[in-house]
This record gives structure tokens, sequence and C-alpha cells, in this order.
């Protein structure tokens, strides 16, 4: 890899990440098209993956960083320095229990089932070409049933432990995390940009537990070229990021999310017939 391939492989990561089209798919099949997937260590890209998506948790980690203050702050004071029911804390503590408890399931889920994610199955571009279509499938679905009544402080807990059940089909690539997870959310009767938060929210926990496994796992792969490739990922993804989260939260404003169905569904399509002729 390159330092060109990097910045490349960062601006993908950053914009995709965010946006519900699955960026384990597009980087999986950048990476194929570039000859940077071993066969023989598929875990390799399994572990480059994952540490530069450290670079997307720190755009979100920027861009919401006065609502996490807020819930940080609330959640200590409501558990800890002034304890309260659940029933009595504000909303910002309440969204604090709602983050944990929505990020349970993948992460049991995913130490579960961490050597098959790790394998060389789900960097089969078959694999990533019906999930891209079948997910956008069950997200048009969403957005036609969909009520959009709720906003992000009418969460309960039975919506965050659905919403993390959906985050956890995020671990099947080309499912996307932000897709699975507005998907849930807008099945429990979130608006979209309610949604979009709240997935973003719930990703931080995720995003910074697998990246950091995956970077102390990764050191043993390691030089001083791919670590400089890697840090350079990295930033360009969270700068990317920063953006993608910018981007998406105005347009679920006033727009539906059927174009990135479109969008999947036409990715996946063109996937399997490249595929056919074996082009990949």
């Amino acid at each position: 890899m390159n330092i060109f391939e990097a910045i490349f492989l960062g601006i993908i990561q950053g914009l995709t990440e965010f946006l519900p089209i699955s960026s384990t798919g597009h980087l999986t099949v950048t990476g194929k098209i570039m000859n940077l997937i071993s066969t023989e260590n598929p875990q390799h890209w399994t572990a480059f993956i994952a540490v530069i998506q450290l670079g997307t948790l720190i755009a979100v980690l920027l861009y919401f960083r006065n609502d996490i203050i807020s819930i940080i702050k609330d959640f200590f004071r409501d558990n800890i320095f002034e304890r309260k029911k659940y029933s009595l804390q504000s909303s910002n503590s309440k969204l604090g229990w709602l983050i944990i408890i929505g990020s349970i399931p993948v992460a049991v889920i995913g130490l579960f089932f961490k050597d098959f994610i790790e394998g060389s199955f789900t960097k089969d571009l078959r694999v990533i070409a019906i999930s891209l279509i079948l997910f956008a499938i069950i997200l048009a679905i969403s957005e036609k049933t969909a009520n959009f009544k709720k906003d992000i402080n009418k969460l309960n807990i039975k919506d965050s432990l659905i919403i993390g059940f959906s985050q956890a089909f995020a671990l099947i690539p080309g499912s996307s995390r932000s897709g699975t997870t507005i998907t849930g959310g807008l099945f429990m009767g979130l608006n979209r940009e309610a949604a979009a938060r709240f997935s973003f929210l719930l990703s931080i926990p995720a995003v910074f537990a697998s990246g950091l496994l995956e970077f102390y796992e990764s050191l043993k792969y390691l030089d001083v070229s791919i670590g400089i490739n890697l840090l350079i990922s990295t930033i360009v993804s969270g700068i990317s990021g920063y953006l993608a989260i910018g981007f998406l939260l105005r347009y679920l404003k006033k727009n539906s999310t059927f174009v990135f169905v479109y969008y999947r569904i036409a990715a996946g399509c063109l996937i399997l017939i490249l595929l056919y002729l074996n082009v990949l």
C-alpha cells in the first residue's frame, strides 16, 4: 500500500462509515480491486479496517462533543453523586444508559463470532453484494412503515435493545453499521434525523472497543511503512467522516433514505455482475 492508496481508502472509510451504504463493503471491494487483501491472511485486512475506524470515531467525538459532555456529566450526577431512580433521571443521563444497553448485543455477538468475522468468508464479495441488496430492502420497508413520531428523548430501553441488536447485524459485511441502526430506529418510530443521531452515538463504544482491540492485535503485523499508511488513512477517514456526519443529518431533515436504498441495490447488483464476468 502506498500513500495515495492510504488517502483514498481513508476517504472511502470516512464517507461510507456514516452514510448507510457499508464502509466494510466499499473498503473490501476497493481492496480486492487494488489487490491489497491477502487470501492467506485476511485478518490483516480486518485489522486495517478496524484501526482506520478510529478516525471516524474521532469524527463522532468531535461532532457530538457537546452532547457527549452533557451525557457524561448528567450520567455521573444522576447515578453517582446525586443518585436517582432511572425514571427521575435527566434525558441526557437516560440517553447514557440507552447507549450502554444498546451496545451490549454487538459486544456479546462480536466477541462470540470474532474468529468467523476475521475469516475469509466475511471478505467474500458475494456476501457483501447480497448484504447490500438485502439490507437495502429492509431499510426501504422501515421507511414505508415508520411513523417518524419519536425524537431521541423519547427512546426507551426496549427501543435501545432492538436498535442494539440491529447494530449487531453490522458485523455482516455489506450491511452497514449506520444503515442497520438507522433501520432499527425507523422501525421503532424515530424520525430520520433522530435515528441517525442515535446511530452515531451508539457507534462510539463499539468502534472504540473493536478499533483498540484490532490495533493491539495488529501491532505484530506493522512496520514503519504500514504504520505511516495506517496513520494517514485514519486521519483522512476522520476528516471525511466529520463531513459525512454533517451532510447526513442535514439531508435527513428533509429527505428520505431511499437514495441510499437505490444506491445499495445498484452497487450490489453491479458487484454480482462483475463477479459473474470474472472481473472481480
